[in-house]
């Protein structure tokens, strides 16, 4: 079942609304002493969260087919950047990292039990009913399994949506009217939260292809300074115009010096480096530019960034972490009410 992605929460009584959990979407199934975890894109889970598997067979129930979210606890939030160090293709790796930093498997819908094998056909309300039901019964047998909150109230998703960070990045809203909609978008939505910071252009790559026969830019590297005064690379953003590259292009090369970046750099040790990360350029921290971002997290943006606009205005010095600061919601405590 997939989400579309849409600007505002939607309202009615056909709603119902959950936070959007930042994780790894998890279809969980158990059949006798058989676990499966299966990703989004079919991808077998099951030997990067071994403890998983464990919790599921200490569970009485035999017979089950779980939708939820994998994610790994930090302190009072979630970590994406422990969940991503799980991927690892040494099973020593996985193992010693089960053990230190543990999953949870955050659930959202039932979709199969022992006394109702067709669940999916249900319209949302009863499942939800027959998951709570589920969980009461279950979960106190391992505690790695969590009920995801849910709500109708659209004042409880706004405050959701208001408060998004540390491991719930938006609102999700579901049909309470539909069967499981396997393969499509047409029974569930998700809200994000975006957000605006001002960063130091501290480098660009070239694109690839070329204008007319010249290299022109092709993504913009941001930076943001810490306490100590020293400017860390924090993402990028490649939504550049076509027609706007030769122009900035010619704007950007004048200012071709090193180091660019005083601190974090790109091509340093990263689980998002690539082969490309060290052919970058850097510059003087002249430019500062205004982008929009969905989610922060381990001191970069998670994803690419949308340019909203230049900030000649804005000395680079201002572009600090603390413009990044907020007080999220406490996923652990919102778990605790469901």
């Amino acid at each position: 079942m997939e989400a579309r992605s849409v600007d505002t929460i939607p309202r009615g009584d056909e709603w119902q609304y959950e936070p959007k959990w930042d994780g790894f979407r998890c279809l969980l199934s158990r059949q006798g002493d058989k676990v499966d975890l299966r990703s989004k894109s079919g991808e077998d889970l099951g030997r990067y969260f071994p403890e998983l598997g464990a919790a599921a067979l200490r569970l009485k129930a035999k017979t089950f087919l779980l939708d939820g979210e994998i994610v790994v606890p930090r302190g009072k939030a979630f970590s994406f950047d422990d969940l991503l160090q799980r991927i690892h293709p040494a099973a020593s790796r996985v193992n010693k990292l089960s053990q230190e930093t543990p999953a949870l498997f955050l659930t959202f819908d039932l979709l199969r039990s022992e006394t109702d094998e067709q669940l999916a056909e249900q319209p949302l309300h009863r499942r939800r009913g027959a998951l709570e039901a589920f969980a009461k019964s279950q979960f106190k047998f391992d505690r790695s399994f969590r009920l995801s909150p849910v709500s109708t109230s659209y004042a409880v998703a706004a405050k959701w949506l208001a408060k998004a960070g540390g491991g719930s990045d938006g609102v999700i809203a579901k049909r309470r009217d539909l069967p499981y909609q396997a393969g499509n978008r047409d029974g569930m939505q998700k809200i994000k939260k975006f957000r605006s910071a001002d960063c130091v252009v501290g480098g660009f790559r070239y694109a690839t292809n070329k204008i007319a026969g010249r290299k022109v830019v092709g993504s913009l590297l941001l930076g943001l300074y810490d306490d100590e005064g020293l400017l860390h690379h924090v993402g990028f953003t490649s939504a550049i115009k076509q027609q706007d590259k030769p122009a900035l292009t010619d704007k950007l090369e004048p200012l071709i010096a090193k180091p660019g970046f005083t601190g974090n750099a790109p091509g340093g040790p990263s689980r998002w480096s690539t082969e490309r990360s060290a052919q970058w350029c850097p510059l003087k921290p002249k430019l500062v530019i205004e982008v929009c971002y969905d989610h922060f997290s381990g001191e970069r943006f998670r994803h690419g960034t949308s340019i909203l606009r230049w900030r000649p205005d804005k000395a680079p010095k201002q572009c600090t972490f603390d413009q990044l600061k907020q007080k999220p919601a406490d996923p652990m405590k919102l778990l605790k009410r469901a």
